[in-house]
């Protein structure tokens, strides 16, 4: 509960974020009383719009939970919590049909669900809605769902602060950005769901709201934060002169899509088994071998000999972008190259969305669960959202309070004193010294560009000041925690220690607040 002297509106749930994660918690925690959702761009600017690959669940006739944690256990490198991903993987079902009560109509075929395949999935299980527009379909259901009296959202509301006292979290402070007012609103819990981080890179999939808030929120008022080192790249984002980069999913390969390189050799067999439907980190490093040994910025996604698929009704979003920037994917390979895609890490959870500050919780890309491990398999990611959003409610229901158990050999870190002086610096410096491929003495200089940037602004209400202050915060993290990792693992590649490194470095690394 709130302590005393706090003043300001009080709500029983505030909601960090409108994305998957934010509107998932709201419509389930609503019956708990009034749900407070505080969103800095519109109810639309999330992660989740943007997500067309797909949405895993073991649905089939031929598909199992267990096979599904299987497939989800060997993407992660070795890091993965296999009871948070059981939990994952057995719950899911259950969540798909609680999205459909929520509006979401997920594609058929001959009156079944149609499921597709990703990479690393031995098993068809990925349902589709509106084609691979999934997120999209997914976010207009919940927000259309989310008009109910219970709910007050709030956009353009900037959360500067999670309040803290006596050690649990009591509300936040925000800033309404269009007038430049500062609020106070206090709740008994209070649910991070702010999405990942993509945009501390210079190529990414991520709309521009994606700053690494939640992390950066948490960090400061004491929770730990885990994994961070791991960030995914995903290997097809359009690469095109003067056209902003946009995802290629990964079920254009699953349906039978191939990356050629400048000779036109299919070149993924050279470097994994599964070929162009092997995990994540190893297709994107494969792609920017390619790239550097042809002199290239990009390689090409060939659908060209998918005649007996309608890329048009299959891939609506993408056909219609690539015709808009002059490829028609039918008979034109598509340039791609890998973007920055999805943070493994975040704050880290327990399996109840518990941080380490009691009555602080986080979910979605903005938590760090452990599903994930070193490398996210596949469209893990938006059932992740549901599973975890609904594990916080009903905690909350039941009571609530405590917090996730400290990491005993957690490392203390302080805040950066410095904040960057524009996105486009940070973004241009993380892609050279943290990007797909990372050495130490780049690691290094991207620390020491951080300390050499301005001091922090005292009480930066602006939006773009406060990301450029979060973006720092994460970017610091991430850089040391990469620095510290010596060994690749995952969507962690040093090349000056290339091999995976279990006797030293199959375990986990947390940072915490230096106080």
């Amino acid at each position: 509960m709130a302590g005393p002297g706090l003043q300001g509106e009080r709500f029983a749930v505030i909601v960090v974020g409108s994305g998957i994660s934010g509107l998932f918690v709201a419509l389930e925690a609503r019956h708990l009383g009034r749900v407070l959702v505080l969103t800095k761009g519109s109810i639309d600017d999330c992660n989740t719009r943007w997500a067309q690959g797909g949405i895993a669940a073991a649905v089939g006739p031929l598909d199992s939970p267990e096979q599904h944690l299987a497939d989800t256990i060997a993407a992660g490198a070795g890091l993965v919590d296999e009871e948070a991903a059981r939990i994952l993987c057995y719950e899911a079902p259950a969540r798909i049909r609680d999205l459909v009560r929520y509006g979401v109509s997920f594609d058929s075929l001959g009156g079944e669900v149609a499921l597709g395949r990703e990479a690393a999935h031995s098993r068809a299980r990925v349902l589709h809605a509106g084609g691979d527009r999934t997120g999209a379909e997914i976010e207009t259901a919940l927000s259309e769902a989310a008009k109910d009296p219970a709910i007050t959202i709030l956009d353009h509301t900037l959360v500067t602060r999670v309040i803290t006292r006596e050690g649990e979290a009591a509300g936040v402070e925000a800033v309404a950005l269009q007038t430049g007012e500062r609020e106070v609103y206090l709740a008994d819990a209070v649910v991070l769901g702010t999405g990942g981080a993509g945009q501390l890179f210079s190529h990414t999939t991520n709309p521009d709201v994606a700053t690494g808030d939640g992390v950066a929120l948490a960090f400061d008022a004491g929770a730990e934060i885990a994994d961070i080192e791991f960030y995914q790249f995903h290997p097809t984002a359009l690469r095109v002169p003067g056209v902003p980069t946009f995802l290629i999913s990964e079920a254009v390969r699953g349906e039978g899509a191939v990356l050629r390189n400048r000779a036109g050799e299919a070149f993924m067999k050279r470097y994994h088994p599964l070929a162009d439907l092997a995990p994540r980190d190893v297709v994107a490093r494969a792609i920017v071998r390619e790239m550097r040994s042809d002199g290239s910025d990009h390689v090409l996604l060939d659908c060209t000999g998918l005649k007996s698929v309608d890329l048009a009704a299959r891939f609506p979003a993408i056909f219609a972008y690539c015709m808009s920037a002059g490829i028609d994917i039918r008979v034109d390979p598509i340039p791609v190259a890998p973007a920055a895609h999805y943070l493994m890490g975040g704050v880290r959870t327990d399996t109840w969305g518990r941080t380490t500050v009691p009555r602080l919780y986080a979910c979605g890309e903005c938590a760090c669960t452990g599903v994930h491990g070193a490398n996210r398999l596949a469209s893990n990611s938006l059932m992740e959202t549901v599973v975890f959003g609904k594990r916080v409610v009903e905690h909350l229901a039941a009571g609530g309070g405590g917090a996730a158990a400290a990491t005993p050999d957690r490392a203390a870190l302080p805040m950066p004193a410095t904040a960057a002086p524009s996105h486009a610096e940070l973004q241009a410096m993380m892609w050279e010294c943290a990007g797909i491929e990372r050495d130490g003495a780049g690691l290094e200089r991207g620390l020491q560009t951080i300390a050499g940037w301005p001091a922090r602004g005292e009480g930066a209400v602006t939006r773009e000041a406060f990301e450029r202050q979060q973006m720092t915060t994460v970017a610091a993290l991430m850089l040391t925690a990469a620095l510290r990792r010596t060994e690749s693992r995952g969507g962690h590649y040093r090349s000056d220690y290339p091999e995976t490194d279990d006797a030293h470095w199959k375990r986990r690394q947390v940072f915490v607040r230096e106080r």
